[in-house]
């Protein structure tokens, strides 16, 4: 019996060589600490090497130990699936370059259980079953031709083709729930209602692996044979478990005052008071300065409050770069609040509001710091949803921050109310208004205007009222206010703030890049043109001019004769 944080799950395996001389099935079961348990899962995976390749073993080994050590070192923030694909192509890669001039090939089927949800990853022939309710239901496809006498030839498995294309499912976990990995070897051997009958028949996980191993082999089967068995015994109660490795119920600390202790930390005042939050400005024995940021009492009964802050701070924890406020690690808390560093310096919204749009020559070294903080956090699964003037913290060394993770969202992880369209109307996206699920565009598209706002003073498709419903045409170009304004750079500008989505950046990174194109252009050297090329028109019409001159002369000419 291995147990998680209020997770308990049993577990059998076994595995058999059988008439084969080598056993090129493996198996792979792992126990992570409880805190990364609860963040990344638990893994169970089953790999059958393909025997007519250079080395089915090593293959199968392999692919199992790259699984086990790389999915967890990936991003707590990227889903179960974006880890396991992203990994399992670079493996692919593997063992397509180390066989030796022939093929490395396994199948390979991997469940990974994190909080109440299971998530499913299959290529080639193994299968995944699950047993619920007394009835055994088969989760996997086998991916072999159909054609006669092809029944067992492979067309996807790992190593097989450059493109891997893997199979997932994802599914709620229920109390009881038993689920079996296993190979080709045992379940082309034994009907699946034999299957059912050894797990109707004992509760020992053990025993009803090394039965169904043993069953295959005195079936006739002439292939390695093994299963894994895992079945759900208790599940975490809080369904933000599933996530955040943190969370833990802290009561909110008393309406603090400038002057008293708290925990350590010296309250020096409030920075601001919302409804959804309470900044302090505190300092630490050292003097230095921080912002204490927790909930107002009034907010003590909401269920999501709590888990929505620390979450908060959670985000921030994973992001840590010069592009986000530093988190103090608070070893010691005890009340329901987090800690950041405090800068010296304004946010662009202050700036704004004291000295108008920027210079051009600022806005062009402050707009790839912006958009470089969005890519970061795209990369790592996160999307921001608030990026506005207001949230853009430039200190007094000229670094750009981008603060308050209070809406940002994590697809996999994050849930909104239904029906919600969380941020500042001026910067959401249109497609957003309309109940697309959130997207890195929206997060560019956000960016865009923001930038468009600091350089000319104004909104791209004018300014959103809440509660208004808004209408999206083509944007007023920037150049219009700001005639300083390249046309490389106006272009850009437009296209970042397109309302269709699928006519802006599609990354940070394509933005970026045309920002760089773009700079380059108008820092080359301008070459001398010729007169014909600068001014085509007038050439044609001074060649007219002459022609008709030279025509005019020869009939004078001509008549004179």
């Amino acid at each position: 019996m291995s147990s998680l944080v209020n997770f308990k799950l049993s577990i059998g395996e076994a595995s058999a060589t059988g008439p084969r001389r080598e056993n090129q099935d493996a198996i792979r079961v792992v126990t992570p600490a409880p805190a990364l348990a609860a963040s990344k899962g638990y893994l169970l995976a089953l790999a059958d090497g393909v025997s007519q390749c250079a080395d089915g073993r090593l293959a199968a080994l392999s692919t199992l130990q790259a699984l086990a050590l790389d999915y967890y070192s990936t991003p707590e923030t990227w889903t179960v699936s974006q880890s396991i694909d992203r990994l399992l192509v670079a493996h692919n890669r593997w063992l397509q370059a180390n066989g030796g001039g022939q093929p490395l090939l396994t199948t390979l089927t991997a469940l990974i259980l994190r909080g109440r949800r299971f998530t499913l990853a299959h290529v080639g022939d193994c299968r995944a079953y699950r047993w619920r309710d007394g009835r055994l239901q088969r989760l996997t496809e086998d991916h072999v031709w159909t054609q006669t006498g092809m029944e067992h030839v492979l067309k996807r498995a790992l190593g097989l083709d450059q493109h891997l294309v893997m199979d997932f499912l994802e599914d709620e976990l229920v109390l009881g729930d038993c689920f079996m990995l296993l190979s080709d070897g045992v379940w082309a051997s034994l009907a699946e209602q034999e299957l059912a009958r050894a797990l109707r028949e004992t509760d020992d996980l053990q025993e009803v692996a090394e039965r169904l191993v043993t069953l295959a082999h005195r079936a006739g089967s002439q292939d390695n044979a093994s299963a894994v068995l895992v079945r759900v015994e208790s599940l975490p109660e809080a369904a933000l478990a599933d996530s955040l490795a943190q969370l833990h119920n802290w009561p909110l600390p008393a309406r603090l005052r400038a002057g008293q202790t708290f925990e350590g930390w010296q309250v020096e005042s409030l920075r601001s008071e919302s409804r959804q939050s309470l900044v302090y400005r505190v300092s630490d024995p050292l003097g230095r300065p921080w912002l204490l940021k927790t909930l107002p009492a009034a907010r003590r009964q909401e269920a999501e409050a709590g888990p929505a802050l620390l979450q908060e701070e959670w985000f921030l924890r994973r992001v840590a770069g010069r592009f986000f406020p530093e988190v103090h690690p608070l070893p010691q808390r005890q009340h329901l609040y987090y800690v950041q560093r405090e800068y010296p310096g304004r946010t662009l919204d202050e700036h704004f509001r004291q000295q108008g749009p920027l210079p051009l020559a600022q806005w062009q070294q402050l707009a790839p710091r912006l958009i470089r903080a969005l890519g970061m956090l795209h990369r790592r699964n996160i999307l921001h949803r608030d990026v506005k003037p207001e949230n853009l913290h430039l200190d007094d060394e000229g670094e750009l921050r981008l603060l308050d993770f209070g809406l940002a969202y994590c697809p996999g992880l994050s849930r909104d109310a239904l029906g919600s369209v969380p941020g500042t109307p001026s910067f959401i996206a249109p497609e957003a208004f309309s109940g697309a699920p959130p997207s890195r565009e929206q997060d560019l598209y956000a960016a865009g205007v923001t930038l468009y706002y600091l350089l000319t003073g104004h909104y791209p498709h004018g300014e959103i009222e809440a509660f208004q419903r808004p209408h999206f045409g083509t944007p007023v170009p920037a150049s219009r206010y700001r005639p300083d304004v390249p046309a490389w750079l106006d272009e850009c500008l437009a296209r970042a703030v397109c309302a269709e989505p699928g006519k802006r950046f599609e990354t940070a990174e394509e933005w970026l890049l045309a920002l760089d194109q773009g700079e380059q252009r108008d820092s080359a050297p301008q070459r001398h043109r010729p007169w014909f090329e600068r001014n085509p028109l007038g050439a044609w019409r001074t060649l007219a001019i002459a022609s008709l001159l030279g025509n005019l002369l020869l009939l004078i000419l001509l008549s004179l004769r």
